[in-house]
């Protein structure tokens, strides 16, 4: 999906495609500090952990060029209280941590240049990043590409394509690269309540791309295994512990149990900055919980008795022992562990 970019950099500003409005209607926010840009990774403008890590660092880069008339001291000041204040947007996706640590990283290395020259570098990092996000994807696409066979069904939980990315996606991105290689791939999208990324933005990526779709409900996914018509599932993640637990979407464990009990591989696809060698298992990772009215309707429509009371965690964990194979953009590990993760990270 090329027609419409998740980010775009417009002068002096930088543009987000608010996925809030899809697929009813397209349309972009401008942006021109760290703080709104926390305000649209926080009301879910821009969502997907590689989406959001490219946000969180233009974030720096528009603060610094905001700031650059400042004193030295004066602005790096601000820049610290900007990288603060992304941090606070979100606290699941890991991508977000690691845009903002290659950006604290590019910062130190500018710390004894002209304001003018650190805010230009740091508006340069922040187009390589995404630049580097997209080749990225495709390279994961390549890889795991290979575990699609032709005339595959394959369900997918949340949105993992270009809307959550720079661009081609990571789990999307793989059925794109197998499609692209000539396969024949139907994908079974489920809703993936309470704030349906599947049914308004992964429907709608594939349906841009001609890519056939069906749209199921979330609480479908068994029968259809049971029934024979789903043959994989993959899925991406916000954060991967150390030992290959996968922090995802919530409901991913749930289909995750499924496809082990019908037999069906389960892949997860992720770049390797979504891996947190940090977070020993995913008991450690910090599990978002948003606001009550996400469960008890949506948009202007409610159909929950008002004063219920709710829970709202948007993410969930998948035990490394559910993981059939994790896709990476430098190759696929089968059965992830501590071991396999950290000579991948270690390559």
């Amino acid at each position: 999906m090329n027609k419409n970019n998740t980010l775009h950099w417009n002068g002096n500003t930088l543009e987000m495609l608010d996925q809030r409005a899809l697929p009813s209607r397209i349309a972009y926010i401008a942006y021109d500090s760290a703080a709104s840009v926390a305000d649209g990774i926080q009301r879910m403008v821009v969502r997907g952990a590689p989406a959001i890590g490219c946000a969180a660092a233009y974030g720096v880069a528009l603060e610094a060029l905001r700031l650059r008339h400042l004193p030295r001291d004066a602005f790096l000041a601000g820049l610290a209280q900007a990288i603060a204040i992304l941090a606070a947007s979100r606290p699941t996706a890991v991508n977000l941590f690691w845009a903002l640590e290659r950006m604290r990283a590019a910062l130190g290395t500018l710390h004894a240049s002209p304001v003018a020259q650190i805010a230009d570098a740091l508006l340069a990092e922040a187009r390589a990043i995404t630049a580097e996000d997209v080749r990225l994807n495709r390279a994961m696409g390549t890889h795991g590409a290979t575990l699609l066979c032709d005339g595959m069904r394959v369900l997918t939980h949340c949105n993992a394509g270009a809307l959550a990315t720079a661009g081609h996606g990571t789990a999307l991105g793989v059925i794109r690269s197998a499609v692209e290689a000539g396969k024949r791939i139907h994908i079974y999208a489920d809703e993936t309540r309470p704030f349906l990324q599947g049914a308004r933005l992964t429907a709608w990526e594939l349906m841009q791309d001609n890519i056939p779709v069906t749209l199921i409900a979330d609480n479908a996914a068994g029968l259809l295994m049971r029934q024979g018509e789903i043959d994989a599932v993959i899925v991406g993640a916000d954060r991967v512990a150390a030992n290959g637990d996968v922090a995802n979407k919530i409901g991913t464990y749930s289909v995750a149990v499924l496809a082990r009990r019908h037999g069906l591989p389960f892949y997860v696809a992720a770049p390797l900055s979504t891996i947190d060698a940090n977070t020993a298992s995913g008991d450690a990772i910090p599990i978002e919980e948003r606001a009550a009215a996400e469960v008890t309707g949506y948009g202007d429509t409610r159909w929950a008795p008002a004063g219920v009371a709710v829970r709202n965690p948007v993410f969930d964990v998948t035990p490394a022992e559910l993981v059939t194979a994790l896709i990476t953009e430098r190759g696929v590990v089968f059965a992830p562990d501590f071991e396999k993760i950290r000579l991948l990270l270690a390559n």
